[in-house]
């Protein structure tokens, strides 16, 4: 398995980025092929010292990174990732990985 893990710096208008992300973000996310699992993060982000700066983290799973490069390919990867710059204020950093279980 791999995975893209995307965490959202803390937007502007916090109320516009959820409604966006929800109404739009999620639905544009869902239709890139073979995304076979999407994740968000429930509530604040902390770390062992209290609040971070990070908005929401999103991690995606793909059978393999081959697998993630190809879906960003795709028109609807393209519309994705294009979709972001205009609800992410606080900036998104992205991580694609691979995946073992151990």
């Amino acid at each position: 398995m791999a995975q893209l893990v995307v965490t959202y710096g803390k937007p502007a208008d916090p109320a516009a980025f959820d409604a966006h992300y929800r109404d739009v973000h999620i639905p544009l996310a869902w239709a890139i092929p073979g995304l076979r699992r999407f994740e968000v993060a429930e509530g604040p982000v902390l770390t062992p010292e209290g609040p971070s700066d990070v908005y929401l983290i999103a991690t995606l799973t793909f059978d393999s990174l081959a697998d993630i490069a190809a879906a960003f390919a795709s028109p609807q990867g393209q519309a994705a990732a294009g979709d972001v710059a205009g609800f992410a204020t606080g900036g998104a950093s992205m991580l694609m990985f691979e995946t073992r279980e151990v």
